[in-house]
């Protein structure tokens, strides 16, 4: 591709700047994606420091070439900029595994069989967890029964939990002192299912998992060794193009050990921290926590380690069918649901939602809430659209996360007041089908509109919400982020040849820009990362294929030859150990 003349222009004037000063690495020969505003494929690209200085066509580019220039022939490879993942939660997820491996549970055979096999392992009365085994992804769609959990581990307490809401054996029932007649005086959501004709506890804990009484004996891990599993995991990322993520939910620990990373040199991906805060706490506490962050040496704007968000969890979730919905859920034998009203759970009451929403934005923090059924992102718009008519929230970027169910109304006053989004594509692909089955067609009309929110213009990013285990594809969630951009380009779930509302799939630029450019935006970067221009950040991944032209579903298979950060070779295929 030529360039236009006001590009030679500016390519023969960085020329002639960097003559005297050559740049350290060029790369040509190429299929160079910039993301820029134009999308411009140019075939070259120079790197000084841990700065692009320019792009542009062959023989303009290696013009800024020195004699110890490192030159890069790409032989026709494509260049996109390092991909961001706007939804990680690194710290648990690289300890996950450190006590066992855990096998990949399709179905409620698979979970029972994992949990005898424990309970021949661990000692009579020792607990047994499951944990994040999602029902939407078993084929089964639905929990273990109480009778079924008791009958694999007779002698011990099992828990299976899915985050918010768990299914619990008798044993577990009695060792965390859970009676039909329990009452919750804790002030926090929840609730004991109950079987409707008999009046005993079913096993089922919605929203409070925290009144299971777990007592586990794994191996403790030293501080040594967080560290080097975290280290592994930023290797992990760079291995699929990632050079950016975001933890939702950094705690006090999280920080610490990105921090050491960054003091050592070993940040082998730019990280973007939303603080971890508790809803349930008291105005005042609250208040403290704000503070807190805004006093960290990590608010201080570095590119490698930002504190700059705050994270609140509003709602339960789609996955275990406490998402928060502005109508009944349905019964549903796949959720266990019995109550032909639930709606799901709200944490948060609206008037504290406003209240924490003013505290986090007149700090001047990014606020966002864990908000997975549109009951809970249309509470959340309320609270963001009650603090504008004080304070103007457009440039503080409030967000909302997972905002998996949507609707017109939520996507146009989102543009109204420049409120952005951090969803995970990964989670259509494998909770799509059961979706249909438990909503229908018409229900999940605006569940994850990509093309409408693009339409309308606001801004939204790609994650994963990977949680549990290294591995791409092995993960809880999957953090492949080829698998994203496949899934926004086909819609088409998992186990099914049936797309999930096709018109709403999206470019392939787009998609792109989905994990790059819009992912910049969310963090308030887009000037220094997200596309390749001169001037920032040289972040940038070599594939195998040109994700433009090939076949759609190649892209999912995409492999990565080379990841750079910052100037920086941080994985090369065939030369760093990837994880399988």
């Amino acid at each position: 591709m030529r360039l236009s003349f006001t590009s030679l222009v500016l390519s023969l004037a960085a020329s002639a700047t960097f003559a005297a000063d050559p740049a350290d690495i060029v790369l040509h020969h190429g299929r160079i994606v910039t993301v820029d505003v134009q999308f411009k494929v140019v075939e070259a690209i120079a790197v000084k420091g841990d700065r692009v200085v320019a792009v542009g066509s062959n023989d303009d580019v290696r013009k800024l070439a020195g004699e110890k220039t490192k030159l890069i022939d790409l032989k026709g490879q494509m260049v996109l900029p390092g991909l961001s993942d706007t939804h990680t939660h690194p710290t648990g997820a690289a300890m996950h595994e450190f006590d066992h491996p855990i096998p990949d549970m399709q179905t409620i055979g698979d979970v029972l069989a994992y949990i005898r096999q424990r309970a021949a392992t661990v000692e009579p009365g020792d607990w047994i967890s499951v944990r994040q085994v999602f029902v939407t992804r078993l084929r089964d769609q639905r929990f273990p029964s109480r009778k079924e959990l008791d009958e694999a581990a007779p002698k011990n307490p099992v828990m299976f939990s899915t985050g918010p809401d768990a299914a619990l054996n008798s044993l577990a029932l009695e060792a965390s002192g859970l009676t039909k007649d329990f009452k919750i005086t804790d002030g926090q959501p929840g609730f004991l299912e109950k079987d409707p004709q008999t009046g005993e506890l079913t096993g089922m804990l919605r929203s409070c998992t925290r009144l299971a009484k777990p007592k586990g004996k794994s191996k403790s891990a030293s501080k040594d060794e967080q560290r080097a599993r975290l280290k592994e995991l930023m290797t992990a990322y760079n291995a699929v193009g990632l050079t950016s993520i975001s933890d939702r939910s950094a705690s006090d620990g999280a920080v610490d050990l990105f921090d050491e990373l960054k003091q050592r040199d070993e940040l082998t991906c730019r990280v973007f921290l939303s603080y971890g805060i508790n809803a349930q706490d008291p105005i005042d506490q609250i208040e403290k926590r704000v503070k807190k962050a805004t006093e960290h040496p990590a608010h201080a704007y570095d590119n490698r380690l930002w504190l700059r968000g705050v994270k609140i969890f509003l709602d339960g979730g789609m996955l275990t069918g406490s998402a928060y919905m502005r109508k009944p859920w349905g019964v549903s034998q796949i959720y266990s649901i019995t109550d032909p009203e639930y709606r799901g759970v709200l944490f948060v009451e609206p008037d504290k939602l406003r209240q924490i929403a003013k505290v986090v934005l007149s700090n001047n923090l990014q606020m966002t809430a864990h908000s997975v059924g549109d009951g809970a992102v249309h509470a959340l718009i309320d609270a963001y659209e009650h603090v504008d008519k004080e304070l103007p929230v457009k440039k503080l970027r409030p967000c909302i996360t997972h905002c998996n169910f949507m609707s017109l109304e939520a996507i146009q006053k989102m543009q109204k007041l420049g409120i952005v989004a951090d969803l995970q594509p990964a989670w259509l692909y494998l909770d799509g089908a059961t979706l249909r089955k438990q909503f229908g067609e018409e229900r999940t009309a605006y569940f994850q509109p990509y093309k409408t929110i693009f339409e309308h213009g606001v801004v939204v990013g790609g994650g994963s919400d990977h949680m549990q285990k290294l591995g791409s594809l092995r993960s809880i969630n999957p953090y492949n982020p080829w698998l994203g951009i496949w899934t926004t380009l086909t819609r088409l779930p998992r186990w099914t040849d049936q797309p999930l509302h096709s018109e709403q799939s999206i470019s392939r630029e787009q998609a792109i820009r989905l994990y790059t450019t819009n992912n910049a935006f969310l963090t308030f970067e887009e000037k220094e990362k997200g596309s390749l221009e001169a001037g920032k950040l040289a972040d940038f991944v070599v594939i195998d294929r040109d994700i433009l032209t090939c076949p759609v579903d190649d892209i999912r298979d995409v492999n990565v030859r080379q990841t750079w950060m910052g100037g920086r070779l941080v994985y090369e295929d065939g030369k760093t150990e990837a994880v399988k």
